[in-house]
């Protein structure tokens, strides 16, 4: 491996990993339920995401490479819908958005 695609592994991999520190202080310090479903959705398929792509390219051996893009497609496609069915249950069993929650669309609808 060449010291430049070291380099760009190494950097790919700090920044995922500060994605997932992110995510995790977002779950540790936000308020509610939904604030925190945000942070570790996001912010954590950002993260898991670029540290697969960066142990692709550090093997660089095909069936590594397919794998890890193959979970990349599966992060990035389930963790939206996860996090919205998880905050439409949420809501729908009483949990209520914080005081910080400016606009409550789910509270306008007619049920």
């Amino acid at each position: 491996m060449t010291p430049f695609l070291e380099i760009a592994v190494g950097l790919v991999l700090v920044i995922g990993s500060a994605f997932s520190l992110i995510a995790t202080l977002g779950l540790l310090r936000l308020k509610d339920v939904y604030m925190r479903m945000h942070a570790g959705s996001k912010a954590g398929t950002l993260g898991s995401g670029l540290m697969l792509i960066a142990l692709a390219v550090h093997t660089g051996e095909v069936d590594v490479l397919t794998r890890a893009l193959a979970g990349v497609v599966f992060f990035l496609l389930t963790a939206p819908v996860a996090a919205h069915l998880l905050a439409k249950a949420s809501y729908e069993v009483g949990y209520r958005p914080c005081s910080d929650t400016h606009i409550d669309e789910m509270g306008k609808r007619d049920t």
